[in-house]
């Protein structure tokens, strides 16, 4: 009896130790993405999502905490997946209103990381369920899985280079069911009308949308304006 007691308290006390390190964890992600109160960057978008015919586009992308988030193309607006959609980290991590559990550990891309899943305490809010996949090495996401209550569930995975240091990444691929793919009343992408319509896909019936970035600059200002539609 004593021995199943132990065991018992053994197992509650290691879990509690892993809940606390995954807390951690998350709180060190927070700490470098919270360094950059804003950038403007510059960057390749490519689009792959059936019923978009989408060349490579130039586009610049707005960000200012904490959950201000915008892609603009020279002569227009850029759109993503909308429905509890949150594209940038910062978003995601805002605030403390979610509860953190440690859910062991994966490889992503070739790297180890931790797996945390993040339980909103706001059972109205947009998110249900964010999983995120932390390097092992350093504080930085590989990738996250979002479930939204709008919207479906979609996935984000990061390439990181010259800017790690600030928790940017170099790439960024948004990954979406095409069948749940929103757009607002009154708006269309620019490239909807050239060219002919892509089929349904027969494969995973995913939508895609990469960004490359070129540059950033952060902590420099962006307007008001920049966000208004």
């Amino acid at each position: 009896m004593k021995c199943r007691t132990g065991l018992v308290i053994a197992i509650v006390l290691t879990t509690r130790l892993q809940a606390q390190e995954a807390t951690v964890l998350v709180q060190q992600v927070k700490a470098r993405i919270e360094k950059v109160a804003d950038y403007r960057a510059t960057a390749q978008m490519d689009i792959d999502v059936p019923f978009i015919d989408a060349p490579r586009s130039e586009v610049q992308v707005f960000y200012r905490r904490p959950d201000k988030f915008r892609v603009q193309k020279p002569q227009g607006i850029s759109l993503l997946p909308k429905g509890g959609v949150r594209i940038n980290l910062a978003a995601l991590l805002a605030g403390n209103n979610y509860t953190v559990v440690d859910a062991g550990t994966a490889t992503v891309g070739g790297s180890a990381t931790r797996v945390v899943k993040l339980l909103p305490n706001d059972e109205s809010g947009p998110v249900v369920l964010s999983t995120l996949y932390i390097d092992a090495a350093q504080p930085v996401i590989r990738k996250t899985t979002v479930v939204a209550r709008e919207g479906g569930s979609y996935e984000m995975l990061f390439e990181y280079g010259r800017y790690t240091a600030w928790g940017l990444p170099d790439r960024v691929t948004f990954v979406f069911s095409a069948r749940e793919f929103k757009m607002p009343k009154g708006v269309t992408f620019d490239y909807e009308k050239s060219g002919p319509k892509k089929e349904t896909p027969k494969g995973d019936g995913k939508g895609r949308v990469v960004l490359t970035y070129t540059s950033y600059t952060i902590n420099k200002g962006v307007p008001d304006a920049v966000f208004k539609d």
